[in-house]
């Protein structure tokens, strides 16, 4: 499989984006899914993921309450909608799939498809 994020932009602080993640290829109900991001500077970061059939889900302390995970597997398409975002949530955004990883796992090491990142920009 493999993934296209898009859906970036600036944004104002308390403002709202989706970022959307399309996978190719016919077994994506099979992958669990995760969003990641990268400040400048900084480590790749775990913001949340999503089980095969996208019935349950994961999120950093960081931004539990403010992001949701879902997913159409209709669509080969996972889904990332924030809110009230912050400047600190200024980063560049990845998806990611692994087919044998649990979706409550966070170590970016054990997601094994990528995708290119989409840049995320909060102005305050």
């Amino acid at each position: 499989v493999q993934l296209q994020a898009s859906g970036g932009g600036l944004v104002q602080a308390g403002g709202s984006l989706r970022l959307s993640c399309a996978a190719s290829g016919r077994t994506f109900s099979s992958y669990v899914m995760g969003w990641f991001r990268q400040a400048p500077g900084k480590e790749r970061e775990f913001i949340g993921g999503i089980s095969r059939g996208g019935n349950s889900t994961d999120y950093a302390d960081s931004v539990k309450g403010r992001v949701t995970i879902s997913r159409d597997n209709a669509k080969n398409t996972v889904y990332l909608q924030m809110n009230s975002l912050k400047p600190d949530d200024t980063a560049v955004y990845y998806c990611a799939a692994d087919m044998y990883t649990g979706w409550y796992n966070r170590k970016a090491i054990d997601y094994h498809i990528w995708g290119q990142g989409t840049q995320v920009t909060v102005s305050s």
